[in-house]
């Protein structure tokens, strides 16, 4: 099997989401190398190696150059160290699989199989972002074979760039955050963290950068000091002193993938304080449906594919009264709201599975394969996935039916898969 060579502006030991959820499945099927950003270390050039499964190993490049990220100068260290990578482990004809353009430089010494571009953030937008990445991005997506997006607004950016763009929606590992399975370990760290807090609790995790709105969480720390907010996740890109601190806001700062759900279990209320700007134009966070997994209430603000996709089962808020006025509801729901709002979640987390996502992803790399070795250009089916499961549970509730019509019109033009 071709192996799939992965650049990531990611580490593998970041927070645990899109590419690792897709490439420790992927390696069930070939080989897979995880390329992270290189770090400064001043002896020679080298790569270190971990194991993340059988068949799925990252490697982090060490180089004796101060500058961060896939630029033009660590491309001149790195292109030898990848090529040997490849001829010791006896990896022949690999596809490249980019993250971001910022890597094409450096995977271009690869002379790749196949290009595959996961989209899943609008990158340019992004605070720190290196002034070149436009222009990468348009070379990236002249060469690549396959682009896949990480929600339905990204789609809708990307699709007249390039005549394979495939909408890829984020999905969720429902037993993992389940309440019902509960490891023995991850729940001791959550009672550790936050057991002495009162309730009601209303929690956050993720990435805590210039994404996060946060004069409303200030807002609403002090609209209802009686409520503990609890705000999981490393501080990246802003000034740590820039956080409001409340004594009713606590920050725990990043925690492990095995951790949250223990954590979501002591929540009333999940939420998604998500500033309106440049940044968050363009996101589907993966955490939405890992709420909803856990089958907590959730209240966020209008992210435009949080609205999309999600809008029959998440409460939106567009303004800070409104989103403390969401909690509120969320806080003292009838068990019959509760039944109902649990069922309808149900129905839209049944049709999201990393599993399934995966599935897709390795018969479209599979096709594009065929497509090359045929030496010809014929386009791939189109499709966005994964929606067959919405699609056959689409009759069970409204708020299912209208999800699976609201996801399904978003991305039409992106699903016209083989039959």
């Amino acid at each position: 099997m071709s192996p799939l060579v992965v650049f990531s502006h990611l580490r593998w030991s970041f927070v645990y989401q899109r590419p690792q959820h897709l490439m420790s499945r992927l390696a069930r099927h070939r080989p897979v190398l995880f390329i992270e950003e290189p770090v400064h270390d001043p002896g020679p050039a080298r790569l270190d190696s971990s194991w993340q499964g059988r068949h799925l190993e990252v490697l982090t490049p060490c180089t004796p150059l101060p500058s961060q990220g896939f630029d033009a100068e660590q491309a001149l260290f790195l292109r030898p160290l990848l090529r040997r990578a490849l001829q010791e482990r006896g990896l022949r004809s690999p596809m490249a699989w980019l993250y971001t353009p910022m890597a094409l430089p450096v995977a271009r010494a690869l002379d790749p199989a196949l290009w595959i571009y996961d989209c899943m953030d609008e990158l340019s937008a992004f605070k720190g972002a290196p002034p070149e990445l436009p222009e990468r991005e348009r070379e990236l997506m002249e060469l690549a074979d396959l682009v896949l997006t990480g929600g339905p607004a990204l789609y809708e950016a990307k699709r007249a760039l390039h005549p394979h763009v495939h909408c890829m929606p984020s999905a969720v590992d429902v037993a993992h955050f389940q309440p019902a399975v509960q490891d023995p370990e991850a729940t001791r760290c959550a009672e550790t963290l936050q057991g002495a807090l009162p309730r009601p609790r209303l929690g956050f995790f993720g990435v805590i950068d210039e994404r996060m709105d946060l004069d409303l969480l200030a807002h609403l720390a002090d609209a209802r000091p009686q409520w503990q907010i609890v705000m999981v996740g490393p501080v990246v890109k802003i000034d740590p002193a820039s956080l409001p601190r409340r004594p009713n806001i606590h920050w725990l700062g990043m925690q492990s993938y095995q951790v949250l759900p223990a954590l979501m279990a002591g929540w009333d209320v999940c939420l998604m304080p998500f500033a309106l700007n440049e940044s968050t134009r363009f996101i589907s966070p993966t955490k939405t449906l890992e709420y909803l997994a856990g089958e907590k209430p959730v209240v966020s603000t209008p992210v435009p594919d949080v609205q999309r996709l999600y809008g029959a089962v998440v409460r939106i808020a567009r303004t800070a009264e409104a989103f403390v006025e969401a909690c509120e509801q969320a806080l003292h729901e009838s068990p019959g709201q509760r039944r109902q709002r649990l069922t309808h979640a149900m129905d839209v987390v049944a049709s999201y599975s990393w599993d399934s996502s995966a599935q897709v992803v390795h018969e479209l790399l599979e096709e594009a394969l065929e497509s090359r070795l045929m030496g010809g250009s014929a386009p791939l089916a189109t499709r966005g996935g994964p929606l067959p499961a919405m699609q056959a549970r689409a009759e069970s509730t409204p708020a299912a039916a209208s999800a699976a019509r609201t996801q399904a019109a978003a991305l039409a033009a992106a699903r016209a898969g083989r039959r």
